[in-house]
């Protein structure tokens, strides 16, 4: 930092100083009342001598000036030549400068530091090359990396709800830079800090720290104490989902008795008819036989996948001798919207893009998978 004088303040100083001496000369050359006019006639300094003592002091006193005027130009000159600092006067000059190989850029931007969290253990959680990106919009963002299961990284993984990594917590100096201005929904603001939300940018997930939770409304079979549990996130109007259905259901039949097993609707918008289609799911499993009419659903996709109305829906309910009224009451009122909407936002939080997407405790599978394969993924966790 460079270092400055207060000139004013220290000439002031030495005007005091001078008016001291001064003071105590006049002292000195005055003589007391009670001594002789002999000796005071003796001891009466000249005019000519009067003159030399002041021209002697003011000397001093230029003297002490211009050496506290060379010691400030010494300061900065040094800096300049050390390259330890550069007069404010001179950065205001200009917005780019190099020094000690190193190339300084001025932003009108404020600094942002940001704390990265992740796991040095895990090598696709690695965050350097989101970083290069967050530094070419933000580049006066500075990095704290914080492992996951550090105090800290425990922390803030329990303040924010973070379930992914690696995960990017900012300062909330963020919020003045262009960034955040152009792309608000990026972050999600929480306690005088903001989180970027990484899958609306498709940073890909390196680990995942938790896995879904498993609630009142969410159809489920198996053993609800047991230590595995396996949930899926489908959409009845997917494709893919038809395909891997089958699949899923031998699953269940072989591991239900050891494994929890849970369904979670996820329509996509890109398929018009899965938001009824989980509607009716949903209510018929308010009569117990949710499974049931899933798998009448996924057999007959092409049949009321191309329909322009929820006539389908209630007819599968009557086939499946479900009490018609109630069906039909509760998917004309749109009964479970809110249990869908969060089973939605919870797929968002664990960054999952599409479907299906399958959860074995934390380890993750994405699209059609074999029976073989989601068995071994079981079995791997049943071992642990």
């Amino acid at each position: 930092m460079e270092e400055k004088i207060d000139f004013e303040k220290k000439e002031d100083q030495f005007k005091s100083i001078q008016e001291e001496i001064l003071k105590k000369e006049r002292a000195e050359i005055q003589l007391p009342e009670r001594q002789s006019e002999a000796m005071e006639m003796k001891n009466d300094p000249s005019e000519e001598e009067l003159k030399n003592k002041k021209m002697k002091n003011l000397i001093s006193l230029v003297i002490l000036l211009a050496g506290l005027l060379a010691g400030s130009l010494f300061v900065d000159v040094s800096q300049l030549v050390r390259g330890s600092g550069y007069s404010q006067k001179n950065l205001n000059k200009s917005d780019i400068f190099e020094a000690s190989g190193k190339t300084w850029v001025a932003y009108s931007e404020p600094a942002v530091p940001m704390r990265v969290i992740s796991d040095d253990a895990c090598q696709n959680c690695d965050p350097s090359e989101v970083l290069v990106w967050l530094r070419r919009v933000v580049p006066t963002i500075s990095v704290q990396k914080v492992n996951f299961d550090s105090a800290e990284g425990k922390q803030l993984i329990s303040q924010f709800g973070i379930k992914t990594l690696p995960a990017f917590v900012f300062d909330q100096a963020v919020e003045k830079t262009e960034l955040y201005s152009q792309a608000k929904d990026l972050f999600t603001a929480k306690n005088g800090q903001d989180v970027l939300n990484g899958q609306l940018l498709g940073i890909p997930v390196g680990k995942y720290i938790a896995s879904p939770t498993i609630g009142a409304s969410d159809a489920t079979i198996g053993a609800s104490d047991a230590k595995v549990k396996v949930v899926i996130f489908s959409d009845f109007q997917c494709p893919s989902c038809k395909t891997l259905f089958p699949a899923f259901r031998s699953v269940i039949a072989k591991y239900q008795d050891r494994v929890e097993f849970a369904f979670k609707e996820l329509p996509l918008s890109s398929h018009p008819q899965s938001g009824d289609a989980a509607l009716a799911a949903t209510c018929a499993q308010d009569q117990g036989k949710f499974w049931e009419y899933a798998d009448k659903l996924y057999a007959a996709q092409a049949e009321w996948g191309n329909a322009k109305d929820i006539t389908y829906f209630k007819n599968y309910a009557v086939a499946l001798k479900l009490n018609a009224g109630q069906f039909n009451k509760c998917l004309d009122g749109k009964t479970h919207q809110d249990s869908i909407d969060a089973s939605t936002k919870e797929a968002v939080d664990f960054a999952i893009s599409g479907t299906p997407t399958v959860f074995v405790n934390d380890q993750l599978e994405e699209g059609v998978i074999t029976a073989d394969q989601l068995g071994k993924d079981i079995e791997a966790q049943l071992a642990k």
